[in-house]
């Protein structure tokens, strides 16, 4: 598969930061099963997002772990829920959904580069 080139630009466009989940539950409305998150991203506040993740983790797995999403894109509604961010995972056809790992050091809010 061929990769469409970006401009090292456009990557700077896009803001990565380190959140917190705060809450997961499970959203009703999804036709793909999917969680609604709530993340602390520190100074830039509590977001919202639905991700589908329901293949590999349990709501109490989620609750505290750190994860990497882009906080720049425009609010998108899904199945219901104000998806404020872009939760960053891996799919793979045998492993389905897994979530990128951020340490657990990072402080919410900090950018990823």
């Amino acid at each position: 598969m061929i990769q469409q080139l970006i401009e090292w630009d456009d990557f700077g466009k896009v803001d990565i930061r380190s959140g917190t989940i705060l809450d997961a539950k499970i959203n009703q409305k999804a036709r793909v099963p999917a969680y609604v998150l709530t993340i602390d991203f520190g100074d830039l506040g509590i977001k919202t997002s639905s991700a589908q993740l329901t293949q590999n983790y349990s709501a109490e797995d989620l609750i505290g772990k750190k994860i990497a999403a882009v906080v720049n894109f425009p609010v998108k509604k899904i199945a219901g829920v104000k998806s404020e961010v872009l939760v960053l995972a891996t799919v793979c056809d045998t492993q389905g959904t897994l979530l990128l790992n951020v340490d657990p050091l990072a402080l919410n809010g900090s950018h990823i580069k």
